[in-house]
């Protein structure tokens, strides 16, 4: 008896869906409707591209004048409170 092969492994279609984004973060990965997916991706280029990773604490982000908009102010959050923050951003 051959064993069931694991189908593959199908984004969720709520992650897909390509999201209306704020004003704020609309200045930081442009205006376009995007999925949450490449909404974080384009975050992260933004932050490479800047040079805005903390540099003793790789998990942290240094906010530029348009990431402090989008972190409710903030001049640093980690991975993890930029998601959220940012979620705040989505429609």
């Amino acid at each position: 008896m051959a064993a069931k092969k694991p189908a593959a492994r199908k984004p969720s279609a709520a992650f897909m869906k390509p999201m209306t984004l704020s004003a704020e973060l609309a200045a930081v990965i442009g205006s376009a409707p995007l999925p949450r997916t490449q909404v974080t991706k384009k975050i992260l280029d933004y932050i490479k591209k800047n040079g805005l990773q903390d540099a003793k604490n790789r998990r942290n982000i240094n906010a530029d004048d348009k990431l402090k908009a989008v972190f409710g102010g903030k001049k640093q959050v980690s991975m993890f409170e930029m998601t959220k923050l940012v979620s705040k951003h989505l429609k």
